[in-house]
C-alpha cells in the first residue's frame, strides 16, 4: 500500500487491486459505494476489484455482492 499523509483531507481516488489498493489522488477517506459513509484510508478493508467500489463493513460487502449476484 502506498501510504499518504491523511491529514491532507478530503476524499481519496483509489484503484482498487487484489489485496492492496494504489492511491491515485490523495485524500483522507473514500465513500462506500452502498450507503456513502466516508471510511478513512486506514479502516479500509473491503472492496470490490471488478466494479472497483469500496465497502464500510463486510455486511455491507456481503449485501452488495448478493445485489451483483456474485454469492
Amino acid at each position: 500500500m502506498n501510504r499518504i499523509d491523511p491529514s491532507r483531507g478530503g476524499e481519496a481516488r483509489i484503484r482498487f487491486l487484489d489485496g492492496d489498493y494504489q492511491i491515485l489522488s490523495p485524500g483522507a477517506f473514500v465513500r462506500c459505494a452502498v450507503t456513502g459513509t466516508a471510511i478513512p484510508l486506514d479502516e479500509l478493508r473491503y472492496w470490490n476489484v471488478e466494479h472497483q467500489e469500496a465497502y464500510v463493513d463486510p455486511a455491507t460487502s456481503l449485501a452488495r455482492h448478493k445485489q451483483l449476484g456474485l454469492v
